[in-house]
C-alpha cells in the first residue's frame, strides 16, 4: 500500500514537469509530419502486457475464489482474470477531478510489475450515438479529460485505443465532422506522449474498406500507429485480417489490432450479446512482422454489450456469459 502511494507521488511530480509538453502538443499536433506506419517495427513486439488487478474479471474469479476454491468455476474465471485485458477510461468511472492521477497510479502499477497497460479512451460527447453505452462528455469538457489522460501517459509507454465506435457511428449519426474533429484533436493530444494509438476502425460486418479508410485518413491514421477493427464484437480473426489488409492499403500501410476477446466462434450477425460464441486468441504480440501488430483483449469478455439478450447494463460483469465463451472456447 505504501509503495502505491509513493509511486504514485513520483508520478505525479514528473506529470507535473511533463505537462507543458502536452500543452505545447495540442499546439503544435495539428502540424505535425505524418509518419508513415510501415516504416517502423511492431512497437508491441516483446511487450508483457498489464493484467489489471482492478478489472471485473479479477473481481468474479476472487468471489468465486471465495464461495468455493475448489470448483471448475473459480478456476475458469482465475485463468480469465490472468489474461491481459484493456482498461476502458470513461468519465463516469474516471471523472475529470481525479482521472490524472487515476491513470498515473495505474501506469505506476504496471511499471512496478515490468509491464505495459492498454487503455481504452471511451468519453466522446453523445457518447454511442445514445445507445446502451450512451454518456460522454461534454464538448467543453472533454478535450480536458483527454488531455489530463495524456499527460498521465507523456513519459511511460502504453496503448492507446482511441474511442471505439466514434467514426463508424457517426456515418449513422450524421456527425462525421464532428467526430472527425474530436479524433484529431485527441491525436495532437497524444503526440507528445509515449503512447502507441490506434484510431477505432469499426469491424469487417459494418463498414466496407472504402468507407472505414476515408473516416480514418480525414481523422489523421497517417499520424498514429494504426487502427483497431472488432472492438468488441465477434467476427473471427481471417475476417479481420482481411478487412485490416485492405483498410491498410487504403491509408498508407497503417497497422493494425484485432480484438480476439469473443471471436473463437466467429459472429453471427448480432453484436448485443449473443449467445453461442466463445472465448478468442489470448492476447500476444505478434511475430510475423505483417500489418497485424496483435491480438488483444480490448473488450472484457464477460462484461456485458448491454440490456439485450437477456444481459445487464454495457460493461457490467455477466458470471453466467463468461463461463458459456469458456466453455466454448474448451476451458
Amino acid at each position: 500500500m505504501d509503495s502505491t502511494g509513493s509511486r504514485l507521488g513520483i508520478s505525479l511530480g514528473i506529470i507535473a514537469l511533463a505537462a507543458p509538453i502536452v500543452a505545447l502538443g495540442l499546439f503544435i499536433g495539428t502540424f505535425a509530419v505524418p509518419v508513415t506506419s510501415a516504416a517502423h517495427s511492431n512497437p508491441l513486439a516483446g511487450l508483457s502486457l498489464y493484467t489489471n488487478p482492478d478489472s471485473t474479471a479479477n473481481g468474479a474469479a476472487a468471489a468465486a475464489a471465495t464461495a468455493d476454491p475448489d470448483s471448475a468455476e473459480a478456476a475458469t474465471l482465475a485463468r480469465m482474470a490472468e489474461q491481459p485485458a484493456a482498461i476502458w477510461l470513461l468519465p463516469e468511472k474516471y471523472p475529470m477531478d481525479t482521472v490524472q492521477a487515476d491513470v498515473a497510479a495505474i501506469v505506476d502499477a504496471a511499471v512496478a510489475t515490468g509491464q505495459t497497460p492498454v487503455f481504452v479512451i471511451y468519453g466522446i460527447p453523445d457518447r454511442d450515438c445514445g445507445n446502451f453505452s450512451a454518456g460522454g462528455l461534454s464538448e467543453t469538457d472533454y478535450p480536458t479529460w483527454v488531455a489530463s489522460i495524456a499527460t498521465a501517459l507523456t513519459l511511460t509507454p502504453s496503448v492507446v485505443i482511441l474511442e471505439p465506435d466514434a467514426l463508424s457511428l457517426a456515418t449513422e449519426c450524421g456527425n462525421v465532422d464532428q467526430r472527425v474533429q474530436q479524433i484529431q484533436q485527441g491525436i495532437s493530444t497524444f503526440a507528445p506522449t509515449l503512447a502507441t494509438v490506434y484510431l477505432d476502425a469499426g469491424h469487417s460486418d459494418w463498414l466496407d474498406p472504402a468507407t472505414a479508410a476515408d473516416l480514418l485518413n480525414r481523422a489523421g491514421v497517417q499520424n498514429v500507429r494504426g487502427f483497431a477493427t472488432n472492438v468488441s464484437n465477434y467476427n473471427d480473426s481471417a475476417a479481420e485480417q482481411a478487412f485490416g489488409e485492405a483498410v491498410s492499403a487504403l491509408t498508407n500501410g497503417a497497422h493494425f489490432i484485432v480484438d480476439t476477446s469473443r471471436n473463437g466462434r466467429g459472429g453471427n450477425g448480432e453484436w448485443c450479446n449473443p449467445t453461442g460464441r466463445a472465448l478468442g486468441t489470448t492476447p500476444e504480440a505478434t511475430t510475423d512482422g505483417g500489418l497485424r501488430d496483435a491480438n488483444l483483449w480490448v473488450k472484457e469478455p464477460g462484461e456485458s454489450d448491454g440490456t439485450c439478450n437477456n444481459g445487464p447494463a454495457a460493461g457490467e460483469w455477466w458470471n453466467e456469459r463468461a463461463l458459456e465463451l469458456a466453455a466454448a472456447a474448451g476451458w
